[in-house]
């Protein structure tokens, strides 16, 4: 399947993040917005800053020089676009998921150019993802405080993120069971509301199992690398030695216990996307990109919500309206089988009776 395929409807302002436009195209656009540009690091408070940007600015500091190596200057005449400048018009279209004349302005530049910038930056934040997004195993004790859950790794859940169709070739893929076209991104989170898996490559249509069962983290479990820790998912997940799922139809007072124990740990996972989706509204409204611009978008900012807990930064309102996450979203189709509940029927046993 060709993920490059474009829409041949799509006509909106989003689009021209794949448009590639000559310097002698974006010559007469420039000149005519050439502007100064405001040094926002320092004509802005730090509560401001944050609030605009979603990231402070030590934050930002830190993200620019990692980032440094992948970025540059996206002209080489006299007003290129400095990568402070890049970055920022980046998370301003984070924050705003709106049309891209509106972060163009921000710096003074052509849509297209914001187009381009918007592309590179992400898909260079991107790339910080193995520093940012994995499973680390020291967070069973925080887990356990929620509600007494031994031993758990993490939470897991998917959540969908909608997009505009793609090309009509492919775009059924991406229709989800609620009738609207999405990216089904599955993510792992601990404790502190940190990702620590994030899969954002398959289509609305595709399952929750089917996306673990056919992922790296499925084959790391499979192998033992995460010891005696489980990761909690709901009913749409097959119940593995090192996945545990609640209980269908608890019969005892010792499956309740269980289960009103694993629906409040794993609830983390729901917060954490909550949180994730609030500071960059974009991935709560509908993505209008070319999908390998979507996956990473998305990934940026995984990325970029791992940072935002590092720092401790705390939730800041939106500018724009953020749809409330549908409680569809986390109602999927009950997997059939009951497997492999040894482990978990031991638990209930030695620890809930």
């Amino acid at each position: 399947m060709d993920l490059s395929i474009l829409s041949s409807s799509d006509s909106s302002d989003f689009e021209d993040l794949i448009l590639i436009s000559s310097d002698e195209e974006d010559a007469p656009r420039r000149c005519s917005r050439r502007m100064r540009r405001i040094n926002y690091m320092q004509s802005l408070d730090e509560t401001d800053f944050t609030f605009r940007f979603r990231l402070s600015k030590p934050a930002v500091e830190l993200l620019l020089n990692e980032i440094m190596p992948f970025i540059r200057v996206t002209s080489s005449r006299n007003y290129g676009v400095s990568p402070l400048h890049q970055l920022l018009l980046s998370l301003r279209f984070y924050a705003l998921g709106t049309m891209l004349i509106s972060v163009a302005d921000f710096v003074g530049v052509s849509k297209s150019t914001a187009s381009r910038i918007v592309r590179d930056i992400s898909s260079a934040i991107a790339r910080l993802y193995d520093k940012y997004i994995f499973v680390h195993q020291n967070g069973a004790e925080k887990f356990y405080t929620i509600a007494g859950f031994p031993r758990v790794l993490g939470a897991i859940d998917c959540t969908h993120i909608r997009i505009q169709s793609p090309c009509h070739l492919i775009g059924e893929e991406f229709r989800n069971r609620k009738g609207y076209f999405s990216i089904n991104v599955q993510g792992v989170c601990d404790a502190d509301l940190r990702l620590m898996n994030v899969v954002a490559r398959w289509p609305g249509s595709a399952h929750d199992a089917t996306i673990f069962n056919n992922s790296i983290l499925r084959a790391q479990c499979d192998a033992g690398e995460f010891g005696n820790r489980w990761m909690l998912g709901d009913s749409a997940y097959p119940n593995r030695p090192y996945l545990l799922t609640p209980i269908l139809n608890p019969s005892t007072a010792a499956d309740n216990r269980y289960n009103e124990a694993h629906i409040k740990t794993r609830n983390t996972v729901e917060r954490t996307f909550g949180v994730w989706k609030r500071r960059f509204p974009v991935i709560a409204l509908t993505l209008r990109l070319s999908l390998p611009n979507i996956h990473a978008l998305i990934i940026a900012t995984a990325v970029l919500h791992n940072i935002c807990r590092n720092f401790n930064l705390q939730e800041v309102p939106s500018e724009v309206e953020v749809p409330a996450l549908p409680a569809e979203d986390y109602i999927e189709e009950r997997w059939q089988e009951e497997l492999d509940i040894t482990q978990r029927r031991d638990l209930i046993n030695n620890y809930f009776s």
